[in-house]
């Protein structure tokens, strides 16, 4: 009887993930990095909160941010859905929470570097949104009126 090795395991593991099988465990992943407010933290924590044009592909460099910034920034978020995504985007990987012991106490949130890795796809999506929202709401009008 063979053993494998804990490299040659993981190495089949993600030969075997089909996130069009049930069972796959990326499609928990897959549902947690389609909600809005992940897309929206990880855009915020990469960089993309600067205003500008819809679309536009300026972005600054991913920083640190407070919990009160990230809140500030997610124009609608209830505290208990920030917290909550936060939490589950730390224990994904995704971002560090870091507290430091002063008075109060401070806590920032950061990308870690598969977090950036993922920004870099949620950027694209957050500016095609925006950039295509008019288009949208255009065809929802047209098949409302059709449909009616």
């Amino acid at each position: 009887m063979t053993t494998m090795k804990a490299a040659q395991k993981r190495a089949q593991a993600k030969v075997e993930y089909n996130a069009f099988l049930a069972a796959c465990p990326s499609r928990q992943l897959l549902d947690r990095i389609s909600d809005k407010w992940v897309v929206l933290i990880l855009c915020a924590l990469g960089g993309d909160n600067s205003p500008g044009q819809p679309g536009a592909a300026h972005a600054d460099a991913p920083k640190a941010m407070r919990y009160s910034e990230i809140s500030r920034l997610l124009a609608g978020v209830s505290q208990k859905m920030l917290t909550q995504t936060l939490r589950s985007l730390e224990h994904d990987g995704l971002l560090t929470r870091t507290v430091t012991p002063t008075v109060p106490v401070t806590v920032s949130y950061e990308l870690t570097d598969l977090g950036l890795s993922l920004h870099h796809m949620t950027r694209g999506l957050r500016n095609w949104a925006q950039t295509h929202m008019a288009e949208v709401l255009a065809n929802r009008e047209n098949y409302d009126a059709r449909t009616s």
